[in-house]
């Protein structure tokens, strides 16, 4: 005698018992959004910042000219260190959502939320480098005036209205997240586009005697971006 074995159901679940489907979507905040906002607008201000410290074309040839001229903008030194310091911070905790937004949309074992992230880095690092000039000047400033170097005031002049300007990173960021954006959809069309544009501003700057001038459409690219992830990060 045989046996026929019915066979067996599916074990389900009662839809009452299951997690909404909410529940199983992956929020994530927007507050690394939010720094590349900050960081572009505190890097817009320190741009405008180091304008405190102007020195007139006349007085350029001669460096006593230009310590004169800068002793009571040592408050604009002071401000610049600051605004560098929390740029340096933003942009790091920025480039950490960038990393994690590519690396979820973009396709797998991609470069570019390394790329991205590199970039990024290298404009913290700048933001950061820059400022550090501002320690040593702003004592320098402060001096009295038998102990006034109008010398190494006047050098480190040049560092402070340059280096914490070099943003090149930021078009290594721009334009991996264009190409992450445009050819693979890893973010918003608008976003691919206007990265792509930045990108192109950044590496114009890197090709002319302007290289200090990457910051502008860097920090705008930061801001574009941090706005267009904060609307679209879950």
């Amino acid at each position: 005698m045989s046996t026929t074995i019915p066979p067996s159901s599916p074990i389900t679940t009662p839809s009452h018992l299951l997690p909404p489907a909410s529940a199983l979507i992956t929020r994530h905040s927007r507050g690394w959004a939010y720094c590349g906002i900050g960081a572009g607008l505190l890097g817009l201000a320190g741009f405008f910042l180091t304008g405190g410290v102007g020195v007139d074309t006349d007085a350029l040839a001669d460096n006593q000219l230009v310590a004169e001229a800068v002793t009571d903008s040592a408050p604009f030194v002071w401000a610049y260190q600051v605004v560098g310091v929390a740029t340096a911070i933003l942009v790091a905790i920025f480039a950490a959502g960038v990393f994690r937004r590519l690396s979820q949309q973009g396709p797998a074992q991609s470069l570019y939320p390394m790329l991205a992230v590199s970039g990024l880095l290298l404009v913290s690092a700048m933001s950061l480098v820059g400022s550090g000039i501002c320690t040593e000047m702003f004592w320098g400033m402060v001096r009295d005036t038998d102990e006034f170097d109008a010398d190494t005031v006047a050098a480190q002049l040049a560092i402070f209205n340059t280096m914490g300007w070099v943003w090149a990173g930021a078009g290594l960021a721009a334009g991996a997240v264009a190409v992450a954006g445009l050819r693979h959809g890893a973010v918003g069309r608008a976003l691919g586009v206007g990265s792509a544009v930045a990108a192109g501003l950044i590496v114009l700057t890197n090709l002319v005697p302007l290289q200090y001038m990457a910051l502008i459409p860097g920090a705008l690219w930061l801001i574009g971006a941090g706005i267009s992830f904060a609307r679209s990060e879950q």
